[in-house]
């Protein structure tokens, strides 16, 4: 993608997400400094749109003003199921309760993205559809250990091994549930440049 001249920010630690812009085939730079702390208390938003709120959040929460030739990209996931809000799990413990509420169950995952230059700001989101199989104490514990799958909201990872054994059925954009979804990102960009 031809960025004609403007310089592209992910202010993002997951390498999932360096992984799928660069699948764009954009030229970017990491810069993570932010001073937003990502929580979701507010209990007035819809489910779905917390992850929004988060992504622009963390946009306004960046260390510095952006140059006139800079574009940032924030975004956020969270994990839907029963009115429940899951991100990402404290430790084992966490997860293991996460991915056994998850089990057998259809959830949603909605990502979102922040896209801002020095002037405006766009934020979007999608959300996908997830179908989980009923999954063993066994198979949750060996996932657990094996990924430490600490740093996904809903204590998963679909492009991993739980993916590959116990999710049968998706409605949406894969990429969405892997927390960057391209086709927005790219839709987005389209109008920055």
């Amino acid at each position: 993608m031809d960025t004609r001249g403007k310089r592209i920010i992910l202010c993002s630690n997951s390498p999932r997400r360096r992984e799928l812009l660069a699948g764009l085939g954009i030229d970017f730079q990491v810069d993570t400094g932010s001073d937003f702390e990502e929580h979701f208390g507010r209990t007035d938003l819809h489910p779905e749109l917390v992850p929004q709120a988060l992504a622009i959040g963390k946009s306004n929460g960046f260390h510095r003003p952006l140059e006139e030739d800079e574009i940032l990209i924030t975004s956020d996931t969270l994990v839907i199921c029963d009115g429940r809000i899951m991100g990402k799990p404290s430790g084992p413990g966490e997860a293991g309760e996460m991915l056994r509420f998850l089990s057998g169950k259809t959830h949603k995952v909605t990502t979102a993205v922040c896209i801002r230059d020095s002037r405006h700001m766009e934020a979007a989101s999608d959300t996908a559809e997830v179908t989980f199989s009923t999954l063993s104490d066994r198979e949750i514990d060996y996932y657990i250990e094996k990924y430490r799958p600490f740093d996904k909201a809903g204590a998963y990872g679909i492009q991993e091994w739980i993916g590959y054994i116990g999710i049968p059925r998706i409605n949406g954009s894969f990429y969405t549930i892997m927390g960057f979804p391209t086709h927005l990102v790219y839709e987005l960009l389209l109008k920055f440049i």
